[in-house]
């Protein structure tokens, strides 16, 4: 249905940017304000990066530079960690971000400075605490 135009665009001829103008005011729908509902937030994700023994510290900082853009101090750091402990907290973000972040560290490719290395390091998926 069209909007009905006001008796001034009708004497006028129904042209000009002044009818143009209160036509468009008529045809705006004001939004009816929502009480009561809220935005969700998808739930929070780490990316755990896996220790091997397939693959060195060098690697290990220089992938976290890459796919998660960790300075150098921190992918030490994670280095380390996933050393010590066997697996690293690398990246917490929503689940499609986690996964894309896991799907590119397992392209990342393997280790060119061990020969035994067949692959890419493992990265796994996590709900965060909290969450």
């Amino acid at each position: 249905m069209f909007p009905r135009l006001p008796r001034k665009c009708l004497q006028m001829g129904g042209v000009g940017t002044h009818c143009l103008a209160e036509t468009m005011e008529q045809t705006v729908a004001t939004p009816d304000v929502l009480t009561g509902t809220r935005t969700r937030r998808s739930p929070p994700y780490n990316v755990i990066l896996l220790n091997d023994d397939d693959h060195t510290f060098d690697y290990v900082i220089a992938m976290l530079k890459s796919v998660f853009g960790h300075p150098r101090p921190t992918g030490v750091e994670m280095a380390v960690e996933v050393h010590m402990t066997g697996r690293v907290i690398v990246a917490t973000t929503h689940r499609e971000k986690a996964e894309m972040y896991r799907e590119h560290v397992h392209a990342y490719g393997a280790d060119p400075l061990i020969e035994r290395c067949s692959g890419s390091m493992t990265a796994i998926l996590e709900p965060a605490e909290g969450a």
